[in-house]
């Protein structure tokens, strides 16, 4: 199901129920986007470091994660 189909459904239970209709989907991206990244701007991450896998004692991991 993608976003349009579950706002579909979520404005018809609403709806259904008697409650104002939820906002669209997107509607409010920007803003959203905007304030994370201001966040961020005011409070960067502590460790910059690569965040890198484990991988077993040759370089390579097994297919079974082991």
């Amino acid at each position: 199901m993608d976003a349009i189909q579950q706002h579909m459904l979520d404005t018809y239970r609403a709806a259904c129920l008697g409650e104002p209709a939820p906002p669209p989907p997107g509607r409010h991206d920007r803003r959203t986007l905007r304030d994370l990244y201001h966040h961020w701007l005011t409070h960067p991450p502590a460790n910059n470091k690569p965040v890198r896998p484990h991988s077993g004692p040759s370089g390579h991991s097994s297919p079974s994660g082991a």
